[in-house]
């Protein structure tokens, strides 16, 4: 796919976020608008760090769909399949800051949204296949047409080096854990890295122990297991080598986002030629930063910037 190096496929939203703190939704008074969308920010953050991207996904032939369309372009990421559906609508994500760490999240999806119905397209499947990184989140797997298509788009790219399984578990997606489970644990078996925190390691592979985790995460055949650890940082592990990389410690305004950010520093760092324990320590940075500010996409840090907050960290080591 000419000019872009990372393809993310999943879900978008415009996204309102509380601008009072700390308030329970009913007593919010004003909302910050953005887009938003796991898949869509670590496109957004990839793109803003210099490496170019395109996420697949699908709005509503709608006003806010033609806004998602425009922020994606203003933030450099290419919108060649972004589809517009005849008549489901945008969804909305509605976020209050109760607290800020673990914010209260509402999804309006009903009767269903546009990105759960994107369908394998020739053009689309070339692209899979030869993105440098390709980007599946977990919940689009349940999608009723974009999870048998991400399916489709994994066995047609075979498992190729940095195919990534954003683990990426989110309840209101799945009728059952247990669905969760089964499809996003077989989905592994073409991934070559996985990315999760401790709960989503849990649905995925049986167990919320980090070492565990991330030993059962090989044992599948992947070459890298990411385990995020909150407050206690992340783990990545290899088959070589395992190691724990402390937290940038920041005021958290909204933990939405990070995780996102993360991503997308993750993907850029591993195409400039980092080790592993390098680009994740170079995406904690990028998540730390969106921690410390209220939106997602518009949030997602410069390429100076966490190179700053980065050096900023080892003169102080």
């Amino acid at each position: 796919m000419s000019g872009v190096r990372v393809l993310t496929i999943g879900r978008v939203s415009v996204d309102l976020y509380a601008e009072q703190l700390g308030v329970p939704l009913a007593a919010v008074e004003t909302f910050a608008k953005s887009i938003g969308g796991s898949p869509t920010n670590v496109a957004v953050a990839a793109s803003r760090l210099g490496t170019p991207s395109a996420v697949v996904t699908a709005v509503g032939d709608d006003e806010f769909g033609r806004f998602v369309r425009a922020k994606l372009e203003g933030f450099g990421v290419d919108t060649r399949f972004v589809g517009a559906h005849p008549t489901l609508r945008t969804p909305l994500a509605i976020a209050a800051m109760d607290p800020p760490e673990d914010p209260k999240l509402v999804f309006y999806r009903e009767p269903s949204a546009p990105d759960e119905h994107v369908a394998a397209t020739r053009e689309l499947v070339a692209a899979a296949v030869t993105a440098e990184i390709f980007w599946v989140a977990g919940s689009c797997l349940s999608g009723d047409a974009t999870g048998p298509t991400t399916e489709a788009l994994l066995e047609e790219r075979g498992r190729l080096r940095h195919t990534v399984l954003d683990l990426d578990y989110r309840p209101t997606f799945w009728p059952d854990e247990a669905t969760a489970s089964r499809t996003i644990g077989a989905a592994l078996d073409h991934a070559t890295i996985a990315v999760g925190n401790r709960r989503e390691c849990e649905v995925a592979v049986g167990t919320a122990d980090p070492d565990e985790a991330a030993d059962a995460l090989l044992g599948r055949g992947l070459e890298i297991a990411v385990v995020k650890l909150g407050g206690d940082g992340v783990l990545v592990a290899t088959e070589h080598e395992r190691t724990r990389i402390a937290p940038f410690p920041v005021t958290v305004v909204c933990g939405l986002g990070a995780g996102d950010a993360f991503g997308g520093a993750l993907c850029h760092a591993l195409l400039a030629g980092e080790t592993p324990a390098g680009a994740v320590r170079y995406a904690n940075a990028a998540g730390a930063i969106v921690a410390s500010r209220l939106l997602c996409a518009d949030a997602m840090p410069t390429a100076a910037e966490v190179a700053g907050l980065v050096d900023e960290q080892e003169e102080h080591v």
